[in-house]
């Protein structure tokens, strides 16, 4: 099992679970952080730092459209180790619907 970045992070993107990880598995991008599921040791830390309820285990149905997307852009976005400033309007964005097509592969910067 390894944990999931999903949707709602687009937009968001508060970088608490970063924070937390021991393993620095999350990349960031434009608009969204994912985690590289080849190195997530599946400790379940960065799940109850999420503000935006973003991150499930793969087992989660919640976040099968997700999975692909985090190991795919994992490998091209840069690492991310440290808490950045999270986007001005990001509580106006949590919990909107249909972001996922706001999704962006731009790389972002740690």
């Amino acid at each position: 099992m390894t944990y999931v970045v999903t949707e709602n992070c687009i937009r968001c993107k508060y970088m608490d679970c970063v924070e937390v990880c021991p393993v620095d598995c999350f990349y960031v991008g434009e608009n969204m952080l994912v985690i590289n599921p080849d190195e997530c040791i599946d400790c379940g830390v960065c799940e109850p730092e999420c503000p935006a309820e973003a991150i499930f285990p793969d087992s989660d149905s919640r976040a099968a459209a997700w999975a692909e997307k985090n190991a795919t852009f994992a490998a091209s976005w840069p690492n991310i180790t440290r808490k950045g400033t999270a986007p001005a309007d990001a509580d106006e964005w949590n919990n909107k619907p249909g972001k996922a097509e706001l999704f962006s592969p731009e790389p972002g910067t740690p």
